[in-house]
């Protein structure tokens, strides 16, 4: 995270016991290293906490996918079904009127 070299850390360490005394740095470190630890557990909970509504949302979308995707298929297969019923009705329609015709043509004038 930060690029400290040894040199940083000596002048560091410096002004600390300059700053607060040698008596206070130990209980200034022991702080810093529970705010640290805190802070790392902090932003592991929020991390998990993240993932977790990743993975539902990611569940809900592929629910909502498959969803729309089997209405669609529904809807395209009742398309087909229809027109393939209307083709079968003109069909034996003109069946139906060829079969006049004939029957027509037969009846004597």
């Amino acid at each position: 995270m930060f690029d400290l070299g040894m040199q940083e850390l000596i002048i560091i360490f410096i002004v600390a016991v300059l700053v607060f005394g040698p008596k206070k740095l130990p209980e200034l470190g022991r702080t810093l290293g529970r705010g640290m630890r805190d802070l790392k557990t902090a932003l592991r909970g929020v991390q998990e906490s993240l993932e977790e509504a990743e993975t539902s949302v990611s569940e809900e979308i592929k629910k909502a996918k498959t969803g729309i995707e089997e209405n669609i298929s529904k809807e395209i297969q009742q398309v087909i079904d229809t027109a393939e019923k209307k083709e079968e009705k003109t069909e034996t329609k003109t069946d139906q009127d060829k079969s006049g015709a004939v029957e027509e043509k037969d009846k004597p004038r």
